[in-house]
Parts: C-alpha cells; structure tokens; sequence
C-alpha cells in the first residue's frame, strides 16, 4: 500500500511537472511575441519621433530665432529675445481702445485684436487677427530701431469668409 501511495505522489508530481513545463514553454513564446510586437512599435515611434521631428524643423525655417542672418541685424542692441521683443510691441497695438490699427477691417462682432504672431525675419511679421467670430491674417513689415523703437506698416491683408 505504501508503495502505491509513492507510485501515485510520482505520477501526480510528474504530471504537475509536466503541466509547468508545456505552460512556460507557451508562456515563454506569449512573452517573445510581445517582445517583438513592441520592439516593431519603437522602431515605428522613433520613424514617427524623426518625422515630426523634420515637420518642426521644416516650420522653423521661417523664423527669426533660427535665422542668423537676421538676427545679425540685431546684436548691437544686445536684445536676449529679438522676436519676442517685437511680438510684445506688436501686441501693444491691441491695447487701444476699438479696433488694432494696423487691421483695415472694422470689428463686426467686436473689435479685431491680433491674436498670433510669427515673427519670420528682420523685417516681416506674419499675424493672425480675429474678432472672436470673423477672422484674417496680416503680413505687416517692421523697423526695430536703435532707440528700440519698432515702427509698423502693413504690406497685405486679408480676411476670411465665414463657412458655415
């Protein structure tokens, strides 16, 4: 009888063994299948990081802070921040009362006001302008003088029609 009950721990302890061995096996290759769907997944990440990555620079082109060119014009002034200098004095126009006086429109909802700007070398400034329904956008050229005075003058304008 004692025999037996040793013959049936063995064969029971066995077929555990058994069992443990065909699941981490299965488990195992679950494991490498997950390894490489996610080794895929960062390689596509790091295409689509490089991508965007190339979008930003393409955008950035166009810009002040990245053209030392323009901003040569500015290094006697000793200005940490040329652009934002001049965004700041551009949206100072927006602080008088009524309408921005460099947007040839009158506010039909409410007054336009310059919202966004992008400041694209030593003498022009792409804005947006909007009265909170109708919209527009300007190309207006500066002058930041010595005294770091900045003068305006708009080139172009033009306002969008409503679409809905």
């Amino acid at each position: 009888m004692k025999s037996k009950i040793f013959l049936y721990l063995f064969i029971f302890v066995s077929l555990i063994c058994l069992y443990l061995f065909v699941s981490s096996g299965k488990m195992a290759d679950a494991n490498n299948t997950s390894i490489e769907k996610f080794k895929t997944e960062i390689v596509d990440l790091k295409d689509s990081l490089q991508q965007s990555e190339l979008r930003v620079l393409e955008m950035q082109y166009f810009s002040l802070e990245n053209n030392d060119d323009a901003l040569a014009y500015y290094d006697h002034l000793n200005l940490e921040n040329p652009a934002g200098y001049i965004a700041d004095k551009l949206l100072e126009t927006n602080e008088s009362k009524g309408d921005n006086p460099l947007i040839p429109y009158a506010g039909m909802e409410s007054d336009f006001k310059i919202n966004k700007i992008k400041v694209l070398n030593h003498k022009w400034i792409l804005t947006d302008f909007s009265d909170g329904k109708y919209w527009g956008e300007l190309l207006v050229k500066y002058e930041l003088k010595d005294d770091l005075g900045v003068d305006f003058t708009l080139i172009d304008h033009l306002l969008y029609t409503k679409s809905n």
